[in-house]
């Protein structure tokens, strides 16, 4: 089992973190502050030209779309390579999209690239491999347990050339975005009497096709999460081109377990780059501070609290390193129960010390003037994003009783 990077990708991921640390990460204040400024959901001159800014840098100096990691159009990464970009992206909530290997974004290039039309490819994939515009991803309805994706109702029913969509979607992660263009909807096709992983379809559609209305957005602990959102949607007879449905219908479970499994290990990698930021913030906070005429370093527990936040890491890296590492051996069955471990253990992980470097900063901690109750929030959702904690510690303990039994569990 080998975690190694070739030399030629380490000079490459060092050039990432030399941009993180030096370029974006100065101006993340600066960004987030314009947010509050005139219309929440859209952008400001200022927030543009940072936001641009950026990635104009990163595409012209060849650090982009790091994600393609089985794709000739990318350079060639394997995923455990990768999990080391992903975690120095996540270091920042501005990083992915800086070097385009933001979510929702790169699971939904993944399928207009394996299984999109050509149409669709010249449409939708190549402005997001340019980082033109946005996309979302809709799954999660409000009236079903989503977290049991055969739940999935929205109503898809072929009228001729096209398809009727009817129902509602929320957490539409990315679709407050003024950018976003597209969404890739999982929908319901077939009837009751449909084996149950084959009634349900992906369908391509436009933002901008009639009868889609924005009912609001979701408030993640009281934050809009704008201009990127998390929207909630209702669909009145959207009529859809028939070519738009991804593969035909019944085929859309295909399709999701072949765009959530990499997505998972690029969420927990992300979250594993929070949780070494908030280590770095706390240490430094430690040595900084003084209260009863001792640095903070060297009072109570945090002696401790720092060791721990630091074997915590390692771990979990070296879990998430893998389960990358299954993925490269192409069997996505065997690799599924590593990737439900580390969508448990990263998230938890990284809440825990992003917890204790609040308690470090104390008031300040859950204020506007540090990151860390943004991103605290931020984790936390993590652990209901691409299936809740229970459902995938069902699935680990589904396949370790496998080994003992021959009942379907």
């Amino acid at each position: 089992m080998d975690f190694s990077i070739r030399p030629e990708i380490k000079s490459l991921l060092s050039r990432v973190s030399a941009m993180v640390r030096e370029e974006i990460m100065p101006l993340e204040a600066e960004y987030h502050a314009e947010i509050s400024k005139g219309d929440r959901w859209q952008f400001t001159d200022r927030q543009a030209e940072i936001l641009e800014g950026l990635k104009a840098r990163a595409r012209d100096a060849g650090l982009w779309n790091f994600w393609l990691t089985d794709s000739a159009r990318g350079i060639g990464l394997t995923t455990v390579e990768y999990a080391y970009f992903a975690e120095e992206m996540g270091r920042t909530p501005m990083g992915a999209e800086v070097f385009n290997c933001n979510a929702p974004d790169t699971g939904n290039m993944e399928v207009f690239e394996r299984y999109g039309t050509e149409q669709m490819k010249a449409r939708w994939l190549e402005p997001l491999l340019r980082g033109d515009i946005r996309s979302a991803y809709l799954m999660t309805e409000p009236d079903v347990a989503s977290s049991d994706a055969t739940n999935i109702s929205m109503s898809c029913v072929r009228d001729g050339d096209a398809y009727v969509l009817n129902g509602q979607k929320w957490w539409a992660t990315g679709a407050g975005d003024p950018r976003c263009a597209v969404y890739i909807v999982m929908v319901r096709t077939g009837a009751e009497d449909a084996l149950k992983h084959r009634r349900h379809s992906m369908i391509v559609v436009p933002a901008d096709s009639q009868g889609i209305e924005k009912l609001r957005p979701m408030q993640v602990y009281g934050a809009d999460d704008a201009p990127h959102g998390h929207m909630h949607f209702r669909f009145t007879d959207v009529r859809v081109p028939a070519e738009n449905l991804l593969l035909g219908e019944g085929r859309g479970f295909e399709i999701a377990q072949g765009r959530l499994g990499p997505g998972r290990i690029h969420h927990c990698m992300r979250a594993i780059g929070q949780a070494e930021t908030a280590l770095e913030m706390m240490c430094r906070r430690s040595l900084d501070r003084e209260a009863f005429g001792r640095k903070l370093a060297q009072l109570g527990a945090n002696f401790d609290i720092i060791a721990e936040a630091r074997m915590d890491i390692e771990q979990a890296r070296l879990l998430c390193l893998k389960a990358a590492w299954m993925m490269d051996q192409g069997d996505a069955r065997a690799a599924a129960p590593w990737i439900s471990q580390i969508k448990v253990v990263a998230p938890r992980m990284a809440l825990r010390i992003i917890d204790e470097a609040i308690q470090i900063f104390g008031a300040q901690g859950i204020s506007q003037d540090v990151p860390l109750a943004a991103m605290w929030t931020h984790v936390r959702t993590l652990r209901l994003a691409d299936g809740p904690d229970a459902v995938h510690r069902r699935q680990v303990a589904r396949a370790e009783l496998r080994k003992h039994s021959n009942e379907k569990l």
